[in-house]
């Protein structure tokens, strides 16, 4: 029923400025779900677009298991309904006239598959969705999250090679968007189906994907498992689009560490590229930093003085803004009960393990503090 998904070089080129997809390459094992993450405009859902079908791209090669899909420099496009693929939307997509088992049905029947094996899959499907007590009701009957899961279930009756998924959370409120990701993974696992799946929400994109490719201006930064993303990002983009918000900025000097411009100097575990002098940024993630008393922090590499800003109580965790190095970081404790008050002096440890060296003049999009 899957099919291995091969993306080699895909260029899609509108008829004005720069690339909607730049050199893409990636592919996605059978069975595996991998997410595109990445702001608007970042080129995710034209990816998808193109591998549907739905865009014809400028350049590069689409292949679902051993048949090429898309080659324009070939003259190979074959058609998006003979591409034995899945979709779901932002929108429903539902046909409103019919029932739950007939919009599920329906492309079943719009394939000639017999009687008896629509009766079969629809039931199996719909099981697999949680919806087979809802066969028979009108889906203006629904709720969104069911909505959506009609949507999944008449996507993957038919059993595609691949499923694509273009945000299909987004029109979903907060609280239901949370109980239905999970239950989207399990399902899609259970369905054995490849998919991809387009999200710009972080969240999602974590608790959903085996693999996780960030995207900035059409180009694919990197693709990574969710724990090597956030804990190994190769750049500054993906650092802070993954919820890096302190950025340092110094110079290199002796191997491990890196001088500040208030004249500290801040250890480092990552092995810097570069000579010593090159300017460069280390970020670090709020979480990361851990705070103590002023007479509290030990023999820690990486102590630093540092004065409270301000501190935000969030029920289970605080989030602080603090004073040190020259630079406003933000830190974030968990606990039911805040530790620090504003203008209290404390101490910061920044952990070498967990500090990231970038070269400075390529931030993109990171706001430097």
């Amino acid at each position: 029923m899957s099919a291995e998904l091969i993306v080699s070089n895909l260029r899609k080129l509108f008829l004005v400025g720069r690339p909607a997809v730049d050199d893409v390459s990636f592919s996605i094992a059978a069975g595996e779900i991998v997410v595109l993450l990445g702001p608007s405009g970042c080129g995710k859902t034209t990816t998808l677009r193109c591998i549907a079908g739905l865009e014809h791209p400028t350049s590069g090669a689409i292949s679902i298991g051993p048949d090429l899909v898309s080659a324009p420099e070939r003259g190979v496009n074959v058609p998006s309904r003979l591409r034995n693929i899945g979709m779901v939307f932002q929108s429903y997509a539902v046909w409103p006239h019919m029932t739950v088992k007939q919009n599920v049905a329906y492309p079943l029947r719009h394939r000639k598959v017999a009687r008896a094996d629509i009766e079969r899959r629809v039931a199996e499907v719909l099981e697999l969705v949680g919806l087979s007590e809802y066969a028979s009701r009108p889906v203006t009957e629904l709720s969104g999250g069911q909505m959506q899961r009609v949507a999944l279930a008449r996507a993957l009756v038919y059993r595609p090679r691949l499923l694509l998924l273009d945000e299909p959370l987004s029109n979903l409120d907060a609280k239901l968007r949370l109980r239905l990701r999970d239950e989207l993974r399990r399902i899609i696992k259970e369905a054995g189906v490849t998919a991809l799946y387009v999200t710009h929400d972080q969240d999602e994109a974590v608790v959903l994907g085996d693999r996780i490719g960030v995207m900035q201006e059409g180009k694919l930064m990197q693709m990574s498992a969710p724990v090597d993303l956030y804990n190994r990002p190769e750049n500054l983009f993906v650092a802070n689009f993954t919820g890096v918000s302190n950025f340092i900025k110094g110079e290199l000097s002796a191997p491990g560490a890196v001088k500040l411009a208030t004249g500290e100097v801040l250890r480092i575990a990552q092995p810097p590229a570069g000579r010593a002098g090159d300017a460069v940024v280390v970020a670090v993630r709020p979480e990361n930093i851990i705070l103590h008393a002023a007479d509290d922090a030990g023999q820690a590499v990486n102590s630093f003085p540092a004065r409270v800003i301000e501190g935000h109580f969030h029920g289970t965790q605080t989030s602080y803004a603090v004073e040190t190095l020259g630079h406003r970081l933000e830190a974030v404790e968990l606990g039911t009960v805040p530790r620090f008050s504003a203008a209290e002096t404390i101490r910061v440890v920044i952990p070498p393990e967990l500090s990231w060296v970038f070269p400075a003049g390529h931030e993109g999009n990171a706001a430097l503090s």
